[in-house]
């Protein structure tokens, strides 16, 4: 499960970037409650999403020339420097080099082998998101992928991340966890593309989901907000109910209600 209790290879930061950052703190704000505080005038208008005063989120106003409006899923490493170098062996690129961000950390943010973007933090006075696995924050991340097993060499070389295949219904789950954690750090997993029909047609990405505790309500919620169904709410027997949705400019995320968070 996904914690603040950060270890090197699992999530500790997620931010937005989007066309329109005043849209996307009034919708995100309306679908979960999160408040958007600015990271001050040095910050290029990066700012915080925040929930009963905790950081869940980060988000920015980016443009054409950055790509389409996405999440970003960033994961923990002792040194940002040497985890560009090993993604660009494990034949990832680096897409911005790592920098340090006003002494809270350094930063990069890299592409697997399949050119799916991921970041990197390397904590300083910032260690990462203030909450996690609970309404309104991130509790589970998803690869999909067009190949599972060089997905899996990648982020095991660059990142250390240990695969187990779990049983679900219809098949088998492709779990991702820290080097050495075991089933209880388990914080996502990686699915083939092409057998997601809602995400074939949308190119390879890291998807972000989070807790809430009604997803039936959110899917109204999310249309009358001007945002995009991607996939209705749907039962996962063992897992919980999830749907999945893009923002109203692009950005796609994924909520659940946890079977545990019901029990």
């Amino acid at each position: 499960m996904l914690t603040t209790r950060f270890v090197d290879g699992a999530p500790n930061w997620i931010d937005v970037g989007t066309s329109d950052i005043d849209g996307a703190r009034s919708f995100y704000g309306a679908l979960f409650g999160w408040q958007f505080q600015s990271a001050g005038p040095d910050a290029g208008g990066y700012g915080f999403f925040q929930l009963d005063g905790r950081t869940v989120a980060g988000g920015m106003q980016t443009g054409p020339e950055q790509g389409p409006p996405a999440w970003t899923v960033y994961f923990q490493s002792e040194d940002a420097q040497a985890t560009a170098k090993k993604a660009e062996q494990a034949h990832g690129r680096v897409l911005f080099q790592p920098m340090d961000v006003m002494g809270q950390g350094h930063m990069a943010v890299l592409a697997d082998q399949a050119g799916v973007p991921f970041g990197i933090w390397q904590p300083g006075r910032t260690k990462g998101v203030g909450a996690a696995d609970e309404p309104g924050a991130l509790c589970w991340v998803e690869l999909y992928t067009p190949d599972i097993a060089a997905a899996a060499a990648f982020y095991h070389q660059v990142l250390g991340l240990e695969t187990s295949a779990v049983p679900f219904p219809g098949g088998t789950y492709t779990c991702v966890n820290p080097a050495g954690g075991g089933d209880d750090t388990m914080f996502g997993g990686m699915v083939p593309l092409a057998d997601d029909p809602s995400e074939a047609g949308g190119g390879p990405y890291w998807l972000p989901y989070f807790e809430v505790e009604d997803t039936d309500a959110l899917v109204d919620q999310v249309r009358q907000l001007g945002g995009e169904v991607r996939m209705p709410a749907t039962t996962v027997e063992g897992v919980g109910r999830m749907a999945k949705f893009g923002d109203p400019y692009g950005a796609r995320f994924a909520v659940i209600t946890s079977e545990s968070q019901q029990g």
